[in-house]
């Protein structure tokens, strides 16, 4: 029996090892990922945004989801530029799309994906993830029409 403890405490160990090795492999780029996710942030201004919306339900609902792909980040910060953007004027069409997008698709993000999820599955996912997220939008809104 004390062997096969040592067995198995020893393929922990390896195992351990072999994720430390492969989390000091993906460091440089989790690294990058989330410095190019702050410049977004401080680049695409919440003015910035507001000058690409017109007020027609289905350009707005696709430039929100563009939008908010590209400058992906945290959810909380999403909620805070969408209420400030809905002060501004802006469609719930397009808030709606652009904090649904923001959690859900990445350019940023896109390289780190693909060397841990591979391409194939990184471009159905964010394919599936834009698609959606029109459509969730758009059915999200309407909800909310239909129960005020």
């Amino acid at each position: 029996m004390k062997k096969e403890q040592g067995g198995q405490k020893k393929s922990f160990v390896q195992v351990l090892r072999r994720s430390l090795f492969s989390f000091a492999k993906m460091l440089p780029m989790i690294l990058g990922v989330v410095g190019t996710v702050g410049l977004f942030q401080a680049l695409i201004t919440p003015e910035m945004l507001r000058a690409l919306f017109t007020g027609n339900v289905l350009y707005d609902t696709l430039v929100g989801t563009v939008a908010g792909g590209i400058a992906a980040g945290q959810a909380m910060v999403s909620y805070i530029i969408g209420g400030e953007l809905l002060k501004e004027g802006i469609s719930l069409y397009a808030v709606a799309a652009f904090v649904l997008s923001w959690v859900t698709l990445g350019v940023v993000q896109l390289p780190l994906e693909v060397e841990v999820l591979g391409m194939r599955f990184t471009v159905l996912r964010n394919l599936l993830a834009f698609l959606f997220t029109i459509l969730v939008a758009l059915a999200t809104v309407k909800s909310v029409e239909l129960l005020s």
